[in-house]
Formats: C-alpha cells, sequence, structure tokens
C-alpha cells in the first residue's frame, strides 16, 4: 500500500512535535517535512511534494487561510486539512472557501486524525464536526458555489428582483428589454432550482446578495 506523504505546517515546535509522534507510529504514513510558517510550508511542499498538508491557521507572515489558498492554486494535487482549536462555522466555511479539503479540531483523538489523513489523500472531504454544523458548513459552501457561477448580470438582476423591482424597473435601471429581463429571470430560477419569486427573494437574503435592512 502506498505511503501519504505529509508535511506538518504549525508555528509551535512542541505541537508539530506531538503530531510527529502519532504519525510516525501509522505505517501508512511518513511525515515528509515540519514547517513553522505559511511561507515555509510552500517552499516545503515545492521540494518534497506532499500528499497531505496538516495546516494549524494561526501562523505568523502568512496564516493557514492565505497559505491554503495558494497551495491549492499551486499545488493542486496537494490536499489540505486545517487544524483549529475553533468549532464554530465561520472558520470551517472560510477553511473550505480557502479550498482545504479537511477540518480537524486539535482536540480530536489520533485515530480521527488518522482517518481524517486517509479520507482527504484519497480524495475525500473530512469535517470532524458535530452534525448540524457540518451541514450547514455544507449547505453554504454549496450556495457560495452555486452563486459564484452566476454571471455578473444575472447577480445583478436577483439583487433587484429581492429589491421588489418589477421587470419593467429592471429593465429601466439595467437598460436591458423587459424581455432580456425575463430571461434572465427564467436562467436564475432553472440554475437555481427555483420556481417562484418569494423563494428568488429568500435565496438572495440568505446569500448575501440583499440584506433585510436593505
Amino acid at each position: 500500500m502506498k505511503q501519504i506523504r505529509v508535511l506538518l505546517a504549525d508555528d509551535h515546535p512542541l505541537v508539530r512535535s506531538g503530531i510527529r509522534s502519532v504519525l510516525d507510529r501509522i505505517s501508512r504514513i511518513q511525515v515528509v517535512a515540519e514547517a513553522g510558517n505559511g511561507h515555509e510550508a510552500l517552499r516545503l511542499i515545492e521540494d518534497h511534494q506532499p500528499d497531505v498538508v496538516l495546516m494549524d491557521i494561526a501562523m505568523p507572515g502568512l496564516n493557514g487561510l492565505q497559505a491554503t489558498a495558494r497551495i491549492t492554486k499551486e499545488f493542486p494535487n496537494v490536499r489540505v486539512i486545517i487544524l483549529s482549536m475553533h468549532l464554530n462555522d465561520e472558520y470551517v466555511s472560510r477553511a473550505l472557501i480557502s479550498g482545504a479539503a479537511g477540518y480537524l479540531v486539535k482536540t480530536s483523538s489520533a485515530s480521527q486524525l488518522e482517518q481524517a489523513i486517509e479520507v482527504v489523500a484519497s480524495g475525500n472531504t473530512y469535517l470532524s464536526l458535530p452534525a448540524d454544523i457540518a451541514d450547514r458548513v455544507l449547505r453554504k459552501s454549496a450556495e457560495k458555489n452555486l452563486l459564484e457561477r452566476l454571471t455578473p448580470r444575472q447577480r445583478e438582476v436577483l439583487s433587484l428582483i429581492a429589491e421588489g423591482c418589477s421587470a419593467k424597473t429592471i429593465a429601466l435601471r439595467l437598460n436591458i428589454s423587459v424581455k432580456t429581463v425575463e430571461t434572465h429571470r427564467a436562467e436564475l430560477m432553472n440554475r437555481l432550482d427555483i420556481h417562484d419569486i418569494a423563494s428568488l427573494v429568500r435565496y438572495a437574503i440568505k446569500a448575501g446578495i440583499v440584506s433585510l435592512e436593505e
């Protein structure tokens, strides 16, 4: 069975030592390098070509989320697991948006660490979170990915629909025909799998395109 090559990135040597001592006992996992910050991690990834990076969030210089975004762009075959003390939606969402394939809280067990590495190395996502948080985060991530696939014009139309504008008003504001507005609206409904105006408005508010205060 092929070994999983792992790079540790944490600015605390004792933390790295503790994690390494756990991983060194797992025959299938090989720790190939250790980094004390994000910049060092990027250099060592290029030198050692790990399969998985265990990345702390809070590091000086280039933090874990910034480093993860660069890793996923510059080394698309390298999978990143974020290590964090934080167990809330915001941190997990930011990690996934940065491109992380896994999120592991530092209170996790050695067996969870091993499982996370194996799951992520196999191309899947691992979240060591309560089911309710994981469901919310994955749903928000899916909604954001869907939103990003909308064209700028579709986003404009969606925003104006959510503000309560009629097709005629939207046409005047965007200097397009009413028929074009109706076409954009139909495409939005089809792409978002939403089939009435009220649901489009709720989606726009939920996705942060407009707020209830506007």
